[in-house]
């Protein structure tokens, strides 16, 4: 497919956005994009910004859903246990735990959950159907108005189909009782149309205690254009159950106590569900656009583990649940208007955002052999209710200078009751944060940016109300960028950003307590190149480097490990792709991604090893409407981690109590066959 794309005014890109409006006010010569990405120069304000589309995502084979997040340049997409639960992330020398300090949204509606049982932040996304991603639009760092709690080191836009070009029908099979159906397809009604989705999905893994993961999945989606105004209403439903597969102790693989894919504790699990209902609406208006939309969440949760094994109790151990019930009710609201400023073209626009998240309960217990037990437990209700507003300008002052200037306020109100074992009461905090965003160009087919913002995220509410050592409700983080890119070579699109950004309080995962909490304050800085060339009309590469550097600001720990290196910081990441299309009945992929080695300890003293991965996807279309591929994971059967943990445990009973690595393994080499149908 080849979509031309060229630079319009502001008034029409107004009229065709959905989820972002990134346009500008002056003509450019008219840039190529050949389906997989809409990054061309006049399209951003930033050099870490851009949009991948569904011609790109189709072609890559994901062992998990969330890894559709990785094609944002710099993200790493791992887990630490079983399939069901959230994923673990890392951008920017971060390791962002299941998503602390970076925004993912998918039809507007929030996925990070504040105040959450497992962590805060907590970003489950394996209730998304990959088949279904029109697009996915992302920023990094925090420059942009329209972004809130959560996104300092960046956020991620995920924007479904409305409807599907061809109805889809797959079948998935592959090792260790892997199984997958899919069936998806839109049909038009008298006014409007609706899309349906419906996904089962089934695994073992390779692990020696199976993880009988099952998931179900279900989407009903109604669309409809009137005039100028575009509306949807979708409504979504997930439930899953595993058992966990969660980090393993190195000594115990060492002494053969357990194997590489063993578990020192099976009777860990999890189970989730998850119902939504969001509304969304477009205005295409002679002046500028209306948007509107609203969401309802209901979701649940249960998580048993056993990280520290009996380092506590060497009676019935250390398992402990972290369980919660969460309603959550929103809306995001914007007008933006053009006009001019000083006789040049400029557009306003004015937005607010509420959301309020009900807990009841949240809770941690102990527990033995996945069972709750009648004592030592934490539980309370929260009720959270945070309200944004934001206003921007972005005025094209001559054809090679646009500025785009933001002012955001937000408040937090937190109240914790019916508290067992913890504090009780409530907070409210506010503050501001500018954003600014400076974009000269194009010259010579490149362009350059300049790019400030204030962030920050918000801590659990039970640390805030805590009458001992309480987390400040809300954590300020400051970032600056500049940046360039660059078509002048003819089929090749290149970006360079360096940035920097400071957080006045880091949330960094406990091991041994399975919570992120909040530490000191941080500084981190880094360089990233990425690199898009269209060699053919039928083959893309891929090149993205990422480099970073994450230091506490100030001593952290306790003797001997004391040290202000951030436990987890990747400091190298990098990703290689080729992707081959519709080169006569062929198609495929290959994926190679690197993420180096980190401190696992604030003195650097003890570091985990890098992981290097290779994915590849070969695909034969039988016909235009049946095509068949095999999708290779860990290609070259690396033995590698995950993710790498340094932590004190005890592994029995009897045993010693030691501090070591425990590490999650990545899976072995697998393969899966896909058998699709257009319909």
């Amino acid at each position: 497919m080849t979509v031309p794309f060229t630079h319009t005014c502001l008034a029409s890109a107004l009229a065709l956005s959905t989820a972002w409006s990134w346009a500008q006010t002056t003509e450019l010569e008219p840039t190529v994009v050949r389906g997989n990405y809409n990054n061309a120069v006049g399209t951003s304000d930033a050099a870490s910004q851009g949009v991948v589309t569904s011609k790109l995502i189709e072609n890559r084979s994901t062992l998990r859903p969330a890894e559709v997040l990785e094609f944002v340049p710099g993200i790493i997409v791992t887990q630490h246990s079983g399939d069901g639960k959230a994923n673990q992330y890392f951008l920017r020398g971060f390791n962002l735990d299941h998503g602390t300090d970076f925004a993912t949204f998918v039809d507007g509606m929030p996925v990070n959950m504040p105040t959450h049982a497992h962590g805060q932040g907590y970003s489950d996304l394996n209730w998304l159907i990959p088949e279904l991603v029109d697009r996915l639009s992302y920023r990094k760092g925090p420059y942009g108005a329209e972004e809130g709690d959560f996104a300092s080191a960046g956020v991620a836009r995920i924007r479904l189909f409305d409807s599907l070009p061809r109805g889809l029908a797959s079948v998935t099979v592959g090792e260790n009782n892997h199984r997958r159906a899919l069936l998806a397809n839109s049909t038009a009604l008298t006014t409007g149309k609706l899309l349906y989705a419906l996904e089962a999905a089934q695994n073992d893994g390779p692990w020696e205690h199976p993880e009988k993961f099952h998931r179900l999945n279900g989407v009903l989606r109604y669309s409809l254009v009137e005039g100028n105004t575009k509306s949807t209403l979708t409504a979504m439903a997930y439930a899953a159950h595993w058992n966990s597969s969660d980090q393993v102790p190195q000594s115990a693989v060492d002494s053969g106590q357990i194997g590489r894919f063993g578990t020192v504790d099976p009777s860990d699990q999890g189970r989730t569900k998850r119902l939504s209902l969001s509304y969304d609406l477009l205005h295409a208006m002679d002046d500028g656009d209306f948007k509107f939309n609203a969401y309802a969440i209901q979701s649940e949760l249960k998580l048993v583990s056993n990280f520290t094994y009996f380092l506590d109790d060497t009676v019935n151990g250390d398992q402990f649940e972290q369980a919660e019930r969460r309603k959550v009710v929103g809306l995001t609201t914007s007008r933006s208007w053009n006009t001019t400023l000083a006789g040049h073209d400029s557009t306003n626009t004015l937005g607010l955002q509420v959301r309020h998240d009900r807990i009841d309960p949240v809770g941690l217990y102990a527990a033995k052999d996945g069972q709750r037990l009648p004592t030592n437990d934490r539980q309370s209700t929260v009720r959270q209710t945070s309200v944004g507003l934001y206003a921007e300008n972005a005025t094209r002052w001559t054809p090679w200078f646009k500025s785009v200037t933001g002012l955001r306020a937000d408040q937090l109100n937190v109240h914790v009751s019916q508290a067992t074992n913890i504090s009780e009461g409530e907070k409210t905090a506010s503050l501001a944060t500018p954003k600014l965003s400076l974009i000269f160009g194009p010259w010579d087919k490149t362009e350059y940016f300049v790019n400030y913002g204030q962030g920050f995220h918000s801590n659990d509410a039970r640390g805030v109300v805590s009458t001992v050592a309480p987390a400040p409700a809300l954590v300020r983080s400051k970032g600056f960028e500049v940046g360039l890119r660059s078509e002048l070579i003819p089929g090749l699109q290149t970006s360079l950003a360096l940035w920097q950004l400071k957080l006045g309080s880091e949330l960094v995962f406990v091991g041994d307590a399975g919570v992120t909490e909040p530490t000191g304050a941080s500084q981190r800085h880094g360089v990233e190149l990425n690199n898009h060339y269209l060699a053919t009309p039928w083959l893309l590469f891929d090149l993205d480097l990422a480099a970073s550097q994450a230091r506490f600001k100030d001593t952290q720990g306790d003797a001997p490990h004391e040290g202000r290196h951030i436990p987890g910081s990747v400091n190298t990441v990098a990703s290689f792709g080729a992707t081959v299309t519709d080169l006569g009945a062929w198609f495929g992929q290959f994926q190679l991604r690197y993420f180096g080695p980190r401190a696992l300890i604030e003195d650097n003293s003890q570091r985990s090893k890098s992981t290097m991965l290779a994915y590849a996807r070969v695909g034969y279309k039988i016909t235009k409407d049946l095509k068949l591929s095999l999708d290779v994971f860990n290609l070259f059967d690396r033995q590698a981690s995950d993710i790498d943990y340094y932590y004190e445990s005890r592994v029995s009973p009897t045993a010693d109590a030691i501090s070591q690595v425990h590490f999650h393994p990545v899976e072995p080499r697998t393969f899966r066959v896909t058998l699709s149908a257009n319909f």
